[in-house]
């Protein structure tokens, strides 16, 4: 089970891949980077300030009327009152009552204007953000933006001072192998801090167009969402996001978005509150293997058109149901999220350059994306 924390939970299936490596040379190897005596402790106490705790309530509705298991959706402490109902069969006081949903996650400071970055999913839905500093201090907060394909948003508070703030690394440099420590409130505990190292790169968990997960085996838990992943030089490389779970606690198989995506998001949500995503307009499915051998393409490259939308970008081009795409502005597309990505990483209104195959030819197709964002609304 994929869940994404602190009150979503999902099946996916896992992806897996093998990867096969050859001895070149004799050369040293490098140095391990392990932490010294004092462990973490420099580096936790560096970065810990610009750490917060996130509250968030929603719409005042009845158990029944939510759809889902209150105690999903609850903060730690009113937890207890649902698991003493679930044992013992007494109604609480206020039980069946008209009540607000409450939830809790994580975030991280990145402007000292008070910018802060947490997950989607954790302020969805939320008529009143809270935000709680290393000092204890609390502050209203409003979301400037979300995006719910990427389950990152951006919210903003006024503290009436200048923050501590932690800065994006490049998740692009990750090994596997290297150790990273998460931080945040798992189940209220703000402050809290695991450490591991990073388990996988690029792991598709089926959660959306956009999965490129880091996975990680530093312990992650219900409230840890929105939380930062830091590298051992203290740079955000991820966003705590979702864990594989049989039953809602950590068994050390984490996900977190990766940074030089988040970086992206947050500069779009900063600018307007909103994502501008290129839109194609086709629906796609996987080359099969047959059909790869026929075309004299290596399997894992390419994906069929199934359809094309009335009126979309890829009907102005020109492109037809059973065209086989291997390229999108200079990116190989080897698989659907590919394309997804691709397309979504360009401008909206500008013109890109798509390499397809039609009935065995290669062709060179030029289409001015419009914008997805448009189309969701």
């Amino acid at each position: 089970m994929i869940t994404r924390t602190p009150s979503r939970s999902a099946v996916f299936g896992l992806s897996t891949a093998v990867a096969a490596t050859v001895l070149l040379s004799l050369a040293p190897a490098p140095a391990l980077a392990v932490p010294g005596s004092g462990g973490y402790a420099d580096l936790v106490e560096s970065v810990s300030p610009a750490v917060v705790y996130v509250e968030v309530t929603g719409k005042r509705t009845t158990k029944a009327e939510a759809g889902a298991k209150p105690h999903k959706q609850m903060s730690p402490g009113e937890d207890f009152f649902e698991e003493f109902r679930r044992r013992f069969g007494h109604q609480m006081p206020g039980q069946g009552q008209m009540r607000p949903t409450k939830g809790a996650g994580s975030g991280f400071v990145i402007s000292e204007e008070g910018l802060i970055v947490t997950n989607h999913h954790v302020v969805k839905g939320a008529d009143t953000v809270e935000v709680t500093l290393s000092d204890g201090s609390k502050h209203a907060a409003e979301v400037i933006g979300a995006d719910p394909l990427t389950d990152i948003a951006l919210l903003q508070i006024e503290a009436g001072k200048d923050l501590p703030v932690v800065e994006f690394g490049s998740s692009g440099d990750l090994r596997v192998g290297e150790e990273v420590i998460a931080m945040g409130s798992p189940f209220g505990l703000s402050g809290t801090v695991t450490s591991g190292i990073v388990s996988a790169t690029s792991r598709n968990i089926n959660a959306g167009p956009f999965d490129d997960f880091i996975q990680t085996d530093a312990a992650i838990n219900r409230g840890n969402s929105g939380g930062p992943l830091f590298n051992g030089e203290g740079d955000v490389v991820g966003v705590n996001t979702a864990i594989f779970s049989p039953d809602g606690g950590s068994v050390g198989i984490g996900f977190a978005v990766p940074s030089d995506l988040v970086r992206d998001i947050v500069a779009d949500l900063q600018d307007d509150g909103r994502i501008d995503r290129g839109w194609l307009g086709v629906q796609i499915k996987p080359l099969s293997e047959d059909a790869a051998n026929v075309l004299g393409l290596e399997a894992g490259k390419g994906v069929v058109i199934e359809s094309v939308v009335a009126d979309s970008p890829a009907e102005a081009a020109g492109l037809k149901p059973g065209d086989v795409v291997v390229s999108f502005g200079g990116a190989e597309v080897g698989e659907l999220r590919d394309l997804t990505k691709a397309v979504a990483m360009n401008n909206p209104e500008e013109e890109t350059k798509m390499e397809i195959l039609r009935r065995g030819k290669t062709l060179e197709i030029d289409v001015t994306l419009g914008n997805r964002a448009d189309q969701e609304a």
